[in-house]
């Protein structure tokens, strides 16, 4: 018998599919079909305590393999995200709330209000690479992630994951200064651009965007393998995952689970079943029976 079921960053899940923060999650109804559609889990667009309109238009470049995205954070702010949640939660499987902010106070004032919302655990967004004095600037810096994260964890609850940017010179030590996260997620994405050739200037308003999509799952096998190799901790994979043979690889790297996002934006909400169904085949076909068999079975 094929067992889909694993434990990740301090939750057990029903499969190791996990939709990832920024796509078709700031709804809640939206999200709850997600979870209906076969997600083991959901998390929330990253919120902050103040609403954000985000960047002006365009703030999306889709290419053939891949997408930039420069949205600015958009988010209603903490107070107002609430019924979202509670919305989201009616599916009965984890909500995970995703936060940013500069420093370890703020983050901690963001997390107990979602504890109060009733999530299942709470991702800190150390990693968008195109919001100044957020995400990368935060989290390139290792005495503040260090800082944040021993913050939050004498302080709440539930289960912390530490969402990490493949946008540092040295992700183990970043790794180690947040390796008291529940979990660590890898990766975030990767900062880049696109220009016009015809009007000649950047696609962009912001310029600079975070490419995703299969173009940069290299990029995130090698830096799961990479912190699995060095550190004991819980790893949760994401970036360019698009099918059943890409989340395998994210596992046998060393992650106990992945987040779709953006095969979600192109395929639909039918990808978690197609890849779940993929995984499973694939299990049988190798007379492997649980998700744990597979865990960092490629780390030399």
């Amino acid at each position: 018998m094929i067992d889909l079921r694993t434990k990740a960053g301090g939750i057990e899940l029903d499969t190791p599919l996990i939709l990832a923060s920024g796509i078709l999650d700031e709804n809640g109804y939206t999200m709850r079909r997600i979870l209906e559609a076969g997600a083991a889990a959901v998390v929330t667009k990253s919120i902050g305590v103040d609403e954000r309109n985000g960047y002006t238009s365009p703030v999306v470049f889709e290419g053939e393999n891949y997408i930039i995205n420069a949205m600015g954070l958009p988010n209603p702010g903490i107070e107002e995200y609430g019924g979202e949640i509670k919305i989201a939660e009616e599916a009965g499987k984890p909500v995970i709330g995703s936060i940013f902010a500069a420093d370890a106070p703020t983050f901690l004032k963001l997390a107990g209000e979602m504890v109060d919302y009733g999530v299942s655990a709470i991702e800190l967004n150390l990693s968008c690479p195109h919001v100044k004095g957020f995400g990368t600037e935060v989290g390139s810096d290792p005495t503040l992630v260090k800082d944040i994260v021993e913050t939050l964890k004498a302080s709440i609850d539930i289960p912390i994951w530490s969402k990490l940017s493949p946008n540092v010179t040295d992700i183990v030590e970043i790794g180690s200064a947040a390796s008291e996260s529940d979990a660590l997620v890898l990766i975030n994405t990767v900062r880049a651009m696109a220009i016009d050739i015809n009007a000649r200037m950047p696609v962009l308003t912001n310029v600079y965007g975070g490419l995703s999509g299969n173009a940069i799952k290299p990029v995130g096998l090698r830096l799961v393998y990479e912190i699995k190799k060095e550190l004991d901790c819980n790893i949760i994979g994401v970036g360019g995952i698009g099918n059943a043979s890409d989340a395998i690889e994210y596992i046998m790297a060393g992650a106990s689970a992945v987040q779709i996002g953006t095969a979600l934006w192109r395929k639909g909400r039918g990808i978690f079943d197609e890849i779940n169904q993929g995984i499973s085949g694939f299990m049988k076909d190798s007379g492997i029976g649980s998700i744990g068999e597979m865990i960092g079975v490629a780390v030399q």
